[in-house]
């Protein structure tokens, strides 16, 4: 579907440019009325077909999920009003859910996932924005702080059916939830706190999500992400809500967070792994204070060799994204103030060098 008169949303999350078992990339992005994406036409690029718009009306925050078989999925929270059978002028809010099967393809109609609050409908327009991960059989995890700052969380089940709301039965979390499989298809799950970030892990894939050591550290709310940095071992990284820049925190190190610096504005951290000069790299990116892209690298899980933030290409809109694409470059997409995609890719030379930025 062509893109219609839409004014682009600034995105909710940092993974949001994804890329296809065919090897394309992928960006999308929440507009008014539903969402637009963006499709590499061939692996590597250079170029690009879209933006191509989707409905999803009353979308208030959009985050997606990969699974290793390729699919995309999207979990959003809506709110609508004058639903047909709810009493004039109530604001119902309820998680919805889609599919993309391959990259290019439309998007699978949304299906709500519900809301937690069956009993309490006062407490319903209350929820948070969601988070999701899907494990290596394809099971999709959905996370949603709740009215009271609990956890929950709702996956699917055999034949494509909802389990049961589950409560973690905490309080006080924050928004900014951020949940990822390991390439084992563990599921952990972290939620900002207001003194440190609460944590839930699988012993095994299917297991249940049973509570772990909090991350001592108290997050800015929705800037935390996840990366796997080794077989089965993430690292959460996330701003400071001391103000003390990006953290970075290996949860079954025992280890106090390591400061990174940078000078983060409100928003998510992207993170990639990818291999630099033969050296093994993550690599981060956030919107600076200044609303610029800002970008480091640094050898994976050696934080203590120092790292240096540049900022790169002109003020954007919301968090910039990170991907690898077909030919093995680092590719930083963000959502000018246009809302335009730009994008710019690492140079065919040693280091981590980005070509100039394309406006696509």
């Amino acid at each position: 579907m062509p893109w219609r008169s839409t004014s682009t949303g600034a995105p909710d999350t940092a993974r949001w440019l994804l890329r296809g078992r065919d090897g394309r990339l992928t960006a999308y992005a929440r507009a008014e009325g539903g969402l637009l994406r963006w499709t590499e036409t061939t692996p590597g690029g250079p170029d690009w077909s879209g933006p191509d718009f989707f409905e999803a009306p009353g979308l208030t925050y959009l985050t997606l999920a990969q699974g290793s078989d390729g699919y995309v999925h999207f979990l959003g929270r809506r709110e609508r009003r004058d639903v047909p059978g709810e009493e004039p002028g109530k604001t119902v809010v309820d998680i919805v859910h889609s599919i993309q099967y391959q990259s290019g393809r439309p998007l699978m109609d949304w299906r709500s996932v519900g809301n937690p609050h069956t009993k309490r409908l006062d407490r319903a327009p209350s929820l948070g924005a969601p988070a999701a991960a899907v494990d290596a059989a394809g099971t999709v995890h959905v996370f949603v702080r709740d009215a009271v700052g609990s956890v929950r969380m709702r996956r699917e089940g055999k034949g494509g059916k909802w389990e049961g709301w589950q409560d973690f039965k905490v309080r006080d979390t924050l928004d900014g939830i951020a949940a990822l499989a390991t390439s084992t298809g563990r599921v952990e799950v972290l939620a900002p706190g207001g003194k440190a970030t609460l944590r839930w892990a699988q012993e095994k894939q299917g297991g249940e999500l049973r509570r772990a050591d909090d991350v001592p550290a108290a997050p800015v709310p929705g800037s935390g992400t996840v990366l796997e940095t080794a077989p089965d071992r993430l690292t959460y990284y996330a701003a400071d809500a001391l103000g003390d820049g990006v953290l970075a925190h290996r949860p079954e190190s025992g280890a106090a967070a390591v400061p990174l610096g940078g000078a983060p504005g409100p928003g998510p951290t992207a993170a990639v792994r990818t291999t630099v000069d033969g050296h093994d790299c993550t690599v981060l990116a956030h919107r600076t204070s200044g609303g610029r892209p800002g970008l480091a690298a640094f050898p994976t899980e050696d934080e203590g060799a120092g790292l240096w933030w540049a900022e790169t290409g002109e003020p954007c809109l919301g968090a910039p994204a990170l991907a690898i694409d077909a030919r093995g470059r680092v590719v930083m997409a963000a959502i000018g103030l246009d809302g335009t995609l730009r994008l710019a890719r690492q140079k065919a030379e040693p280091g981590l060098a980005l070509e100039a930025w394309t406006r696509v």
